[in-house]
């Protein structure tokens, strides 16, 4: 058989992975005495595994996650306060399915948009549509939208995530249209897709964002009605680690004049 007119149809078929190991592995299949139709499902194997892996990568650019976090990553101990089983259940991602809202609450630095982008990036390997934005981003992209008049379509655009994350509730000051854009957003993804919100206010503060008590309220209403709730009290993780990074600096600065010390003594 010509391998020219192979590579051609395999091309024409689209299917890179099988244009490159076709022939390594049918020297493989020979020496092992493989039959035809176990070498043909290995080497279609190869072809979904290849695709599957670049649609996963393909969707993870696609969530704008400004950072890759995962759940191994993350310190329970730092956060003893943390309901650890709880944070464990949510990652079996039944909040996805159940179209279940998920709210990161607690100070500064205490892991909440760590935990939020593993969700994201888990949903994004169970084959999940995800989109991360920081509060402030997408008030702005709304606003942008709305002057163009265009924000119907970008709202159609948002609730057709799987997962939509928002990140620092509360962290910009959305002014009243902006709080009327926001409020929109997540209140047409009521029993329809998950929303993952991250916040240091807690609810009676949310005033602050959306500009009306009324609004607060029916918004608070839809959220909460599907909604877990994860309390995440505790000192800031980001700051003891700049304390230990600083104490590791200090002993490091100190061990050096005692090995010079000791390196001069020997050559004496």
């Amino acid at each position: 058989m010509s391998t020219v007119l192979l590579d051609q149809y395999l091309k024409r078929l689209r299917l890179p992975t099988m244009v490159k190991n076709y022939e390594l592995l049918a020297k493989e299949a020979e020496t092992n005495r493989v039959s035809y139709e176990e070498y043909l499902c290995c080497l279609s194997e190869q072809e979904v595994q290849a695709r599957e892996e670049n649609t996963r990568k393909e969707r993870l650019a696609k969530a704008r996650f400004p950072a890759m976090k995962t759940l191994d990553q993350f310190k329970f101990d730092e956060i003893p306060s943390l309901d650890k089983n709880m944070v464990l259940q949510l990652f079996t991602g039944q909040y996805l399915a159940s179209a279940e809202n998920l709210v990161f609450l607690g100070g500064h630095g205490t892991g909440k948009t760590h935990l939020a982008i593993s969700l994201g990036v888990e949903a994004c390997a169970n084959g999940k549509k995800v989109r991360f934005y920081s509060v402030g981003e997408l008030v702005h992209q709304l606003l942008e939208a709305r002057d163009a008049r265009q924000v119907f379509r970008l709202q159609q655009q948002l609730a057709r995530y799987d997962l939509l994350i928002l990140d620092e509730l509360g962290m910009t000051d959305c002014k009243q249209d902006g709080g009327n854009l926001l409020f929109q957003v997540i209140s047409s993804r009521y029993e329809r897709c998950s929303t993952i919100i991250t916040t240091n206010l807690e609810f009676k503060d949310w005033t602050s964002v959306f500009g009306t008590q009324q609004l607060t309220n029916a918004l608070l209403d839809r959220l909460v009605h599907r909604c877990q709730i994860v309390p995440m009290n505790g000192e800031s993780y980001r700051f003891k680690e700049s304390v230990r990074r600083k104490k590791k600096a200090s002993a490091a600065e100190t061990a050096i004049p005692e090995t010079r010390s000791k390196a001069n003594a020997a050559t004496k």
